[in-house]
């Protein structure tokens, strides 16, 4: 599977529902059609697509879209997020995450209050990291199928946040308008340094 491939599997699942179960279900019925060599592309293509975005910069946006908190956990599943917006998006908002101001679900989470967040709102996409494992072992039969064949093909199983680029503090509230201004005027944050 190819980066095409895998970006119209990606936006056929996000054209056909905007609920994310039902997008993953799309995604593994499509999977699950597929062979496992085309599955193991499938997930390269996505961790590639999530690491465009793992950058402290883009760590920093989910810091002010999230009110402040964004964990280990958080930012990865945040990845997967951004990466379901599609290809357009990811590309955009890679080059510049301020950018991520201008996405319609961004500007939403910016009217609630993040107390008023149910679980739909959250901006992360936790189970798309499990679906190309949950079709891998659907397909041949194994469990954690997917993970054995990408050791044995010489490729990391990435797992966690690797940010590149230069960390910094959000919270101050001068280097946040500097580098974000877009999303620090929407997410402000309380307690900000000055």
């Amino acid at each position: 599977m190819n980066d095409e491939d895998f970006w119209a599997l990606i936006e056929d699942a996000r054209r056909r529902s905007d609920d994310p179960d039902r997008r993953l279900d799309l995604l593994r019925d499509q999977l699950v059609s597929r062979t496992p060599a085309e599955i193991i592309g499938f997930w390269t293509c996505l961790d590639r697509a999530r690491a465009k975005v793992d950058t402290w910069e883009m760590w920093s946006a989910a810091e002010l879209i999230c009110d402040g908190w964004c964990s280990d956990d958080s930012f990865w599943y945040f990845q997967f997020w951004v990466v379901g917006l599609g290809r357009a998006v990811l590309t955009k908002v890679a080059a510049e995450p301020d950018a991520l101001a201008e996405i319609p679900e961004v500007r939403r989470l910016a009217d609630i209050p993040l107390s008023e967040w149910d679980d739909g709102d959250v901006p992360e996409w936790e189970c798309l990291d499990y679906v190309a494992a949950e079709a891998f072992d659907a397909v041949t039969g194994e469990t954690d199928g997917l993970e054995a064949a990408l050791v044995a093909a010489g490729i990391d199983m990435s797992c966690s946040p690797e940010p590149t680029g230069e960390a910094w503090e959000v919270r101050d509230k001068a280097e946040a308008e500097r580098r974000l201004p877009r999303l620090s005027a929407m997410f402000p944050l309380e307690g900000e340094a000055a």
